[in-house]
């Protein structure tokens, strides 16, 4: 599992194109958006690069959530 920290999410589109975003990341199984948490919760083995990118591409804020 890898914990993300994503800012800019105001409503459920927002989770909607962020969990669609990283779910489009290969080597990802299965992305958990939590728009009051601000995070996301990927299951899988994608490339942290890759999945952070992918968000940004989306036009939201993201980074690794330590722990």
């Amino acid at each position: 599992m890898t914990d993300l920290k994503v800012e800019g999410m105001t409503c459920h589109h927002c989770v909607m194109a962020v969990t669609k975003a990283l779910e489009g990341v290969a080597g990802v199984r299965k992305a958990e958006v939590d728009l009051d948490a601000g995070r996301a919760r990927v299951d899988g083995d994608a490339d942290v690069q890759a999945m952070i990118a992918a968000v940004q591409d989306e036009g939201y804020q993201a980074s690794l959530l330590a722990g």
